[in-house]
């Protein structure tokens, strides 16, 4: 018996967590890609609860970034960056809802060297931002290529290989009436570059509008917690996801389930508080479907909680807070 028969998704989704009709989005039916996350373009796909797709996405660069010689600051063309596939509606999801996405499968695309990472002028986790500049010169523009296979992994160097930990980056539904560049991760989901979205995982988001307007893109091979230069191994994929539909599960904020634990996740800057919303919607959460009392479970997140560095680098920080489901019985 697979775990995902006894998650939330399968215990209260329209479909009970099966999959029924597949999909697949490629390059040429998505056209255009999206930059924003909101209700102003139309659905690339309509499904049911259930259904299942298959999105060939690209790189957070939409693939312009070609050498290493390349210099990020004349290619890119900010804040065009983390181009998303979708929307796709699903037929029921209104607002108030939950939406509840399968990460089946993610499977490196493309030409050899897919994977990219560089270090970019004023972006990053250690350094000044064009914002707030300081006296000291922004660090050197630098590109990295490498190799990317579903089975070898990320070949750094001839000497260091990472293994290949796929998760999506960028991942949400549609604000309300707002239009919010795919960069800027909260309340939504968004660009929250958190490693625990990946395969084998149930994220489950807030539907604001009808349909829910799932959008989703910014794949990574790799990444360390905090993302610290701004740019993991990003690479174009084929991301497989199973969409199921929570009516009346109203959620503030995006949440996560695997086969060993929850997880609450919260954005937003400066980095406590992101960590504040993660453990005050952990907090509600246990509260509401595991029997504690709210003064129980801060208690014991105090001795039992993880918290999950995803970004710290965007427009606001990610932060994941975490309870194994074997403390939660």
């Amino acid at each position: 018996m697979s775990w995902l028969e006894s998650s939330i998704m399968a215990k209260k989704g329209v479909a009970k967590g099966a999959a029924n009709a597949s999909f697949a989005i490629t390059e040429e039916s998505q056209g255009k890609y999206h930059y924003v996350y909101g209700p102003f373009v139309d659905p690339v796909l309509t499904v049911d609860p259930g259904a299942v797709v298959s999105a060939e996405t690209h790189d957070a660069f939409e693939g312009k970034i070609k050498h290493e010689t390349d210099k990020p600051s004349e290619i890119l063309n900010f804040p065009y960056l983390n181009p998303q596939n979708g929307p796709i509606y699903v037929n029921g999801a209104e607002k108030g809802d939950a939406l509840a996405v399968y990460i089946e499968s993610i499977v490196p695309r493309g030409e050899q060297p897919r994977g990219t990472t560089c270090v970019m002028p004023y972006f990053g986790g250690l350094v000044s931002t064009d914002n707030t500049a300081m006296l000291h010169a922004p660090l050197p523009e630098r590109v990295k290529k490498v190799d990317i296979t579903l089975e070898e992994g990320t070949k750094w160097t001839d000497k260091i290989t990472l293994p290949y930990e796929p998760f999506i980056g960028t991942i949400g539904t549609s604000p309300e009436i707002e239009a919010i560049s795919s960069l800027q991760p909260d309340y939504y989901g968004g660009n929250m570059d958190l490693p625990d979205v990946g395969v084998g995982a149930v994220v489950y988001l807030p539907v604001n509008t009808k349909g829910a307007l799932l959008y989703l893109g910014d794949c990574h091979a790799a990444q360390g917690d905090g993302e610290l230069c701004g740019v993991a191994i990003e690479h174009p994929t084929v991301t497989t996801v199973r969409i199921d539909l929570i009516k009346g599960w109203t959620i503030k904020w995006p949440r996560l389930e695997t086969k060993d634990f929850i997880m609450s996740i919260g954005s937003g800057r400066p980095m406590e508080d992101a960590a504040r919303i993660a453990y005050r919607d952990l907090i509600a959460w246990m509260a509401a479907d595991y029997g504690f009392t709210e003064m129980d479970a801060y208690m014991l997140l105090t001795q039992a909680g993880r918290m999950r560095l995803g970004n710290m680098v965007d427009p606001k920080y990610t932060m994941g807070a975490s309870i194994k489901k074997s403390f939660l019985v």
